[in-house]
């Protein structure tokens, strides 16, 4: 019984030291930093800029973090498209009202980091669901080599005008979160509580006669405005700003006489991703030496006070155009659909 016993024990030892070499795998997979997999609607040149910061202070993650940039539109329906199995872990980069469906739609992490404190509520989910990060303001975008600053359009009515006849281009609307809000604020200006959208989209039918050409995306745009096959677009400031001064893009802008819609443009931990590394990531972006220098070389107007602007944005002459975004939240889907289905390349 003894010898019986000591076999017994012996082959256990065995086995469990197979078991321990088997699956030391296991054990190290444990210990091994998970994949940071993220979706963004943030330029290419600021998003690896952010990652390699990121990796540089969190060297655990070297090599863990895959991006993929996409228009802000296409992140929410990817994110909705994987609520039950999700591959992303970070949402960054979506408009006030696409991270609000995405909070209504049980897609993001409710948490609460360090920087909310000092958030402004209007930039921010009441439950911690999604966070500003940056404010958009959209304006008037020209080519500065064909049009100089006195020729190009003052206002956003200006764009109208039979001189501008197939002289714009704009960036496909229904993929994409900048000109979804564009077009669903100029809905607004013509019907301020958003109840009778048919002057709006009359606004838009005539716009729609003017444009020359659709672009499929952000880079397709830069690149026929730069060939001069238009002159003029509607566009956010930031990447106006980072084509010009970072890709020497014959670019300007014009603030619009009567405001620029100001977007929220934010990020979120999507839910049942990888919570640790996502809260991570997203707590380094506000860190207030990171938001300096995205002010200072990457144009972005912080949604936090950070102690030193920049002269450009010191500078800035921004003035907002009235908008209600939670009127816009609820009826921008109805509205763009409308103008995909009946007003695009029919004006």
């Amino acid at each position: 019984m003894r010898r019986r016993l000591l076999l017994a024990g012996a082959l256990a030892t065995v086995l469990a030291a197979g078991t321990a070499c088997g699956g030391g795998s296991d054990d190290t997979a444990a210990g091994e930093t998970e994949k940071l997999t993220i979706y963004t609607a943030r330029d290419k040149k600021v998003s690896t800029f952010v990652v390699d910061k990121f990796t540089a202070k969190y060297p655990e993650y070297k090599g863990k973090v895959e991006i993929l940039n996409l228009g802000a539109q296409e992140i929410l329906e990817r994110v909705r498209a994987e609520k039950a199995n999700p591959q992303a872990d970070v949402w960054w980069g979506g408009t006030q009202q696409g991270l609000a469906a995405g909070a209504g739609e049980d897609l993001l992490t409710a948490w609460q980091p360090a920087f909310a404190g000092k958030m402004d509520a209007k930039y921010k989910d009441a439950e911690g669901r999604w966070f500003g990060e940056i404010l958009l303001p959209e304006v008037i975008m020209y080519n500065n080599k064909a049009l100089t600053p006195e020729q190009a359009p003052k206002d956003w009515d200006d764009l109208l005008k039979p001189e501008w006849k197939d002289k714009i281009v704009i960036r496909d609307v229904a993929a994409s979160g900048t000109m979804r809000s564009i077009y669903a604020a100029m809905i607004m200006r013509q019907s301020p509580d958003g109840s009778n959208p048919q002057p709006g989209y009359d606004w838009l039918k005539k716009l729609d006669a003017n444009t020359g050409a659709y672009a499929a995306n952000p880079a397709d745009l830069y690149l026929k405005l730069s060939r001069q096959q238009g002159t003029l677009s509607a566009w956010n400031l930031q990447d106006i700003l980072l084509q010009a001064n970072q890709s020497n893009m014959p670019f300007g802008y014009v603030m619009p006489a009567s405001g620029a819609p100001v977007l929220v443009d934010g990020l979120a931990a999507v839910k049942g991703g990888n919570s640790t590394g996502a809260q991570k990531f997203i707590e380094f972006l506000f860190d207030d030496t990171l938001r300096a220098d995205l002010a200072k070389d990457y144009y972005q107007i912080p949604a936090v006070e950070i102690a030193q602007q920049p002269e450009w944005l010191a500078q800035l002459n921004l003035k907002p155009l009235d908008v209600n975004w939670d009127i816009i939240g609820k009826n921008e889907t109805e509205w763009i659909n409308h103008w995909n289905s009946q007003i695009k390349n029919k004006g």
